[in-house]
């Protein structure tokens, strides 16, 4: 029903206000400011690097020749787009969703999923504990990606609870119906895998569901574009047979579908989800998918590229650790690497304890103030995690070329 979580949205009337609003430290003010708090967040996220690079990482396909094929900033615009609409029609905060939104990929690696299994390997490997890129992305947002403030000095992006929970609860790969958000509020950097908990607010909820709605169509459309369903098209249109609202199969009549069955079937009771038919529907085009898509024959090849450059990278960088100082480690690797070991140099430095960070007009945290093998093998995982797939690429080929 329409505005049916009105009395539920994340504003001043509700009792978690004080606590969706927070933020880790105080965010500089000017006199004026015709923004409000989410707003504020909105905008610090697009004006970010890692916003940036997600036009050149990965959504499913691999540097496409096609422009038209879809790229992982254009899901997150998608995810803006639908979780809007939802959140439109429901009465909620669509100003928190927007900005859920456009932050929710940005703990993403190169290469989509794959680079996240990958960089996974390696974490547990050297550290013991998995990398999944909801944790990566609140790491990011809280400590890694920088902005300068009104004085020109580099500090955390520094986001309210709301979006940071919005960011860490959002994995969109778990089968489930009827989603509610949690009451605790608890630091989120207890969380240790993903799903662990349910989201906080309502506008989270949305999130993560238009995470899974609006990648379940999108990613049929591109497969269709660039022929790999060329031989699965009539087992689609049998998945999809009984179903009057989807017998023209495209993006368009899956989104309108999901989206129009979760508003009318969504209420604060029932909490956020689908109808039984349209949540069995999801689930099968999602298993399709996996079946023909993700799993097909052609994106293998690549997913073995794409082993070989993130793990050669990692290898690299972490040969280069004397055991005593991060940035001259980093710069040992000049001679046959100029542009790898510049750049990872120049990563270090924002975030290492020992060097004058009034003069590079840092304010923000210190992430490695004891320089050990662990912190640098995190380092490492932090540098190549925020790179695109082409910069990884260029990487590789300054390691292996002469």
């Amino acid at each position: 029903m329409k505005n049916s979580f009105k009395n539920l949205s994340a504003n001043l009337d509700n009792p978690k206000w004080n606590n969706i609003i927070s933020r880790q430290k105080p965010l500089y003010s000017r006199s004026m400011d015709t923004r409000d708090d989410f707003e504020r967040d909105y905008t610090r996220i697009i004006h970010s690097n890692s916003y940036r690079r997600l036009k050149h990482k990965t959504q499913v396909f691999f540097s496409p020749d096609n422009d038209h094929i879809c790229t992982r900033i254009e899901h997150v615009t998608h995810v803006d787009s639908i979780s809007y609409t939802i959140a439109n029609y429901l009465g909620l905060n669509t100003e928190l969703t927007k900005a859920i939104a456009v932050a929710h990929d940005l703990g993403h690696s190169p290469f989509g999923h794959s680079g996240e299994r990958i960089l996974s390997s390696l974490s547990k490997r050297d550290l013991g504990r998995t990398f999944w890129h909801e944790k990566n992305g609140l790491e990011f947002v809280d400590s890694v990606e920088l902005l300068e403030d009104s004085e020109r000095y580099k500090q955390n992006l520094n986001l309210t609870y709301g979006v940071r929970d919005g960011i860490i609860s959002h994995c969109g790969e778990i089968d489930e119906n009827g989603l509610k958000p949690r009451e605790e509020f608890i630091d989120l950097n207890d969380y240790s895998f993903p799903n662990q908990f349910a989201p906080y607010t309502w506008e989270a909820c949305v999130v993560k569901v238009s995470d899974k709605i609006s990648y379940i169509g999108r990613d049929i459309e591109d497969a269709i574009t660039l022929g790999i369903l060329d031989n699965h098209l009539s087992e689609l249109s049998d998945l999809l047979q009984g179903n009057s609202d989807v017998t023209n199969l495209n993006n368009t009549n899956i989104i309108n579908y999901l989206v129009t069955d979760l508003c009318q079937n969504s209420s604060p009771e029932n909490g956020i989800c689908f109808s039984d038919a349209a949540f069995n529907l999801l689930n099968k085009i999602k298993a399709f998918n996996y079946k023909n898509i993700y799993l097909c024959n052609k994106l293998q090849a690549s997913n073995r590229y794409f082993e070989l450059i993130i793990k050669e990278i990692y290898n690299t960088l972490a040969s280069s650790y004397d055991g005593k100082n991060f940035l001259n480690s980093a710069k040992s690797l000049e001679k046959f690497y100029p542009k790898l070991s510049n750049g990872f140099y120049g990563f270090l430095e924002l975030y290492c304890a020992n060097i004058d960070r009034e003069k590079l007009k840092l304010r923000n945290n210190v992430l490695f103030e004891e320089e050990t093998i662990d912190n640098f093998y995190q380092a490492i995982l932090y540098y190549i995690a925020g790179m695109t797939d082409h910069f990884a690429m260029e990487m590789y080929q300054e390691i292996i070329g002469f």
